[in-house]
């Protein structure tokens, strides 16, 4: 090996290591390693930023963009309305929201249309009387298997897109990828409303839905006990027994000060806060007529008490909400926000310390309360995404225009009239003339992180193939399996592009992939187009962590479920995903 694969190589591993660790964000990982490969002089100084003007990372940019246009137009929620208003059966209200949120996902952000449609699904669960654990991880799952449908599915397939006019000197078009896609997303789609869900496990059901708020595994909340509260004198333990376990005291505080050491012989004193683990429903009998109160609702009288119409509405904290790792102290939801942070879920474990203090985390489900007429934005404004439907007016005249702007981009961009990247940022400036999308929301749309990863991992990708690193190891692979068949090659290639995608970015993954992926084809003698295939493809495949992708991460807390929870539908997935990529992609794409 030279030097600069022996660099380039150890500085692969150390960002491998990082992306693994996960105490850095991606986005600064990825920087770091475009900087070592700067200062070992990897990559040409002059081109270390060249990744942000590069025309994939423009087109996510203003696919993200027009999301969130087409999200708050209103459309969405409509059509999800009218898909619901078709069935009122589980396994019906799964299918038709499971295939139409793949259908979305094949022409916007995987996020994006999961959040229009998670509060829907949601709705259709506690009407119909069954858990939404049933119907979120389908749809979560069925999001990103609709991300493979086209070229703007995903960022992976702008990615491969673009890497193939590096091998061959021509781009994959708009639809290269749909053939290949469709017949995945409708066979993953057909196992997770039929088989998957029922390999969640049952505790995970939560719940009757008869509940009036949406199913939170178990809220940590904090009450307040009055002066004549009939709890006053009573033990911990008597509390708790006279729920019949559904409430768990977690802690005291009293005078300020947490009590510590064995608290279930405790009696209960006016003007303590109890710190109590419990579900929605029985914290509402708990607190009606009990002489407690929630202790993070203000008194009217107090100062930045709220005033008007009041409402309380469930949230979740998103992977990309810029209030992770801040407090309900530190952002001062109740001056600067005008809302109360009434309760909190976390999957169903106690949060330590007073709730206030707790930092939030991506996947915390948040019980507010304001103003009925502003909560939504302030959700909105805090980086979550509302736990119920939104009921937006629907004015055709105004709403449809991002619908339409999109759907002319789309055929500009498939007859070739001009290429995705011009297409797509024409539609973000016309959304923003005609008023369809304000200029702030522009900003607030384009995930940065993921903007920075991939301007940052492009250069770093070349500099794989440049150094020669990525054909060293393509050689290195032709050896151990060389007297292997090119369908079998392009199963490790599948199979080891999956393995990394659930502990890197899937946009990581396919810049360290799709490199390596191209020098085994020409060192085989074969086509690329089927391995740069089987890359977009197991880098969309992300159904074995909760963490791995964003749209996973958003429904743990709400679904209430567990980390090994998507392992044991996704592994099954992830098979089946296998089998029929290895029966369909060289059909599609021969060697």
């Amino acid at each position: 090996m030279t030097f600069d694969q022996t660099a380039i190589s150890a500085i692969l591993v150390c960002t491998l290591i990082l992306f693994v660790w996960g105490r850095w964000r991606y986005d600064v990982v990825a920087m770091l390693s475009l900087m070592a490969g700067v200062g070992f002089g990897l990559i040409d100084p002059d081109d270390a930023f060249m990744g942000f003007g590069n025309a994939a990372v423009v087109t996510v940019a203003a696919v993200l963009a027009i999301s969130h246009a087409l999200s708050r137009s209103g459309v969405i929620d409509l059509l999800g309305d009218r898909v619901m208003a078709l069935t009122r059966s589980p396994f019906g209200q799964r299918a038709s929201l499971c295939l139409l949120g793949a259908v979305l996902s094949g022409f916007m952000n995987n996020v994006g249309a999961l959040a229009v449609l998670m509060p829907v699904a949601i709705s259709a669960a506690k009407t119909s009387g069954y858990s939404s654990s049933q119907i979120l991880m389908p749809l979560s799952f069925s999001t990103l298997l609709g991300g493979m449908l086209t070229m703007i599915g995903t960022p992976p397939n702008l990615l491969i897109s673009q890497f193939r006019e590096q091998a061959l000197g021509e781009r994959f078009s708009m639809f290269d990828f749909t053939a290949v896609g469709l017949a995945l997303a409708l066979v993953g789609v057909a196992f997770v409303v039929t088989i998957g869900w029922r390999l969640i496990p049952k505790d995970r059901q939560g719940k009757a839905a008869e509940q009036e708020s949406f199913e939170v595994t178990d809220y940590v909340t904090e009450l307040r006990v009055g002066d004549v509260s009939v709890i006053v004198g009573k033990t911990v333990t008597e509390l708790e027994q006279e729920s019949d376990g559904a409430i768990t005291v977690v802690g005291i505080v009293r005078n300020e000060r947490r009590l510590i050491g064995r608290l279930l012989y405790e009696s209960v004193k006016a003007g303590d806060v109890l710190m109590v683990q419990s579900d929605s429903d029985t914290l509402q009998k708990l607190v009606k007529g009990q002489g407690i109160d929630l202790a993070e609702r203000p008194s009217e009288n107090e100062d930045h008490a709220i005033t008007g119409d009041m409402t309380v509405a469930e949230a979740v904290v998103t992977p990309v909400s810029w209030v992770q790792g801040r407090t309900a102290a530190t952002l001062d939801l109740r001056r600067h926000w005008q809302v109360n942070l009434l309760a909190l879920s976390r999957q169903g474990r106690p949060v330590d310390g007073r709730l206030r203090n707790v930092s939030l985390v991506a996947g915390d489900v948040l019980l507010l309360e304001g103003d009925e007429k502003d909560l939504n934005e302030v959700i909105a404004n805090l980086g979550a995404l509302p736990l119920a439907n939104r009921k937006l007016a629907f004015e055709p005249g105004r709403n449809l225009v991002p619908v339409l702007l999109f759907v002319a981009a789309i055929v500009a961009t498939s007859f070739g009239l001009v290429s995705s990247s011009i297409a797509f940022t024409l539609t973000v400036v016309a959304l923003v003339l005609v008023n369809a999308l304000r200029p702030s929301e522009v900003h607030e749309a384009i995930d940065g992180s993921v903007i920075v990863l991939l301007a940052a991992m492009i250069p770093f990708g070349e500099a794989l193939q440049n150094t020669g690193t990525a054909q060293l190891i393509a050689d290195g692979v032709f050896a151990l399996a060389g007297t292997f068949p090119p369908l079998a090659l392009l199963g490790i290639v599948l199979a080891a592009t999956m393995a990394a995608t659930p502990v890197l970015n899937n946009a990581a993954t396919v810049v360290i992939m799709a490199p390596i992926a191209i020098a085994i084809a020409e060192r085989t003698g074969v086509s690329p187009d089927p391995f740069l295939i089987a890359v977009a493809v197991g880098a969309s495949c992300d159904f074995l962590t909760p963490f791995g992708h964003h749209n996973n991460t958003i429904i743990m807390g709400p679904g209430g479920y567990r980390f090994t929870d998507f392992a044991r539908m996704g592994a099954p997935l992830e098979a089946l995903v296998v089998v029929v990529a290895l029966a369909v992609i060289p059909i599609v794409w021969p060697f």
